[in-house]
């Protein structure tokens, strides 16, 4: 019988100099799963800011934060619905559908900023709670369920003024015309700025987005109930052996998804001070794509509110900094798309790698 007598290499210590490799690679892995995201983020801003005319300005910083807001909310709202395993479609339309109608009520109708508010999230959350019950109940995939809602949405809309956008002094259908006008409230809502560090450069927007941001925040990572949404998006069978009501949290995910696509919509019809039916375009598509980047912040590999909000960030800083450099309008979902794709890829595969290791 032959013995191995090679012996093993070890440190003065006793430990294992094979191991030492190993451990550094897993180091690397780690800093790489929860760094790499904010040093793509920091190496774009830096790129941009050398190869961008104006983009370190404080000009286009707000423009930024100002689109990041709207963008921001909406895919908070995605991240909820996320969070309980499901998938939200509709957000785009729903926000389109908050500015028309708070443009109908206060152009049209002559309602004051508060009763428009009102009405505006009250839609959010029923649009949202029709969704709820069309996925928990009649078990329509989710999103089949988002996706025929925001087809009938995108219809619903346009229907009352004929597909035209709507306006102070526009004709309307019977041939009267619109004497309302927006609130200075309202307005302030989506124009006004506030001086806080730097003179004149925080939209309200933004202090919305911030608030939001943290609540949302809160609520996932810190309460009893955001830890049970995880729980149902994790495996929803033992959530529910436990006793967790998945059909509530579910429908509850998709109310607060459709509430904050309505402060979204809100927002826009205040920054652009009528119902532009044309807006909103790009709305599903950005948040969408803010609250998948967001898996990749900080290595979470799971639907969160900070790292959407870096998403949203990530986003806004990569469409400013590409519109600046005069790249051509059709590139750009392209790009975004790239970009999201390494992104996810390189967080996903650097996760199961460091799972595997384990």
């Amino acid at each position: 019988m032959s013995v191995d007598s090679t012996p093993d290499q070890t440190t003065g210590d006793g430990s294992n100099t094979e191991a030492l490799p190993r451990r550094k690679r897993a180091t690397l892995v780690d800093h790489s799963i929860r760094y790499g995201f904010l040093g793509l983020l920091l190496g774009l801003i830096v790129f941009f800011s050398i190869f961008a005319s104006g983009f370190a300005g404080p000009r286009s910083a707000v423009f930024i934060f100002q689109s990041v807001a709207i963008t921001g909310i909406l895919a908070l709202g995605v991240t909820c619905t996320l969070v309980v395993g499901g998938f939200d479609l509709s957000i785009g339309s729903v926000a389109t559908s908050s500015m028309m109608l708070a443009a109908y009520m206060m152009v049209i109708f002559e309602q004051s900023a508060f009763v428009t508010i009102v009405a505006c999230l009250a839609m959010g959350a029923f649009i949202g709670l029709i969704n709820g019950l069309l996925i928990v109940k009649t078990r329509v995939p989710d999103l089949l369920a988002t996706l025929g809602m925001m087809f009938l949405l995108v219809g619903l809309q346009r229907i009352p003024t004929e597909g035209r956008s709507i306006a102070t002094g526009m004709t309307l259908p019977d041939g009267s015309t619109a004497e309302g006008t927006f609130s200075p409230f309202f307005l302030a809502m989506g124009r006004h700025r506030i001086d806080l560090v730097l003179e004149d450069l925080i939209p309200v927007s933004v202090i919305f987005l911030i608030v939001i941001g943290i609540l949302v925040w809160i609520f996932l990572e810190m309460t009893r109930h955001g830890r049970l949404m995880y729980a149902i998006g994790s495996n929803e069978r033992a959530a529910s052996l436990t006793g967790t009501n998945v059909n509530n949290y579910k429908i509850m995910a998709y109310m607060i998804s459709g509430t904050l696509a309505s402060v979204g919509g809100m927002l826009l019809a205040a920054r652009l001070g009528r119902g532009d039916i044309a807006s909103g375009t790009n709305l599903l598509l950005d948040a969408v794509a803010a609250a998948l980047i967001g898996f990749a912040v900080l290595g979470a590999a799971k639907p969160n509110a900070f790292g959407t909000a870096m998403g949203a960030l990530f986003v806004g800083i990569l469409l400013q900094g590409l519109t600046m450099m005069n790249a051509p309008y059709y590139t750009q979902d392209f790009i975004k798309g790239f970009v999201l794709v390494i992104a996810l890829v390189f967080t996903f595969s650097l996760s199961a790698r460091k799972a595997g290791s384990h």
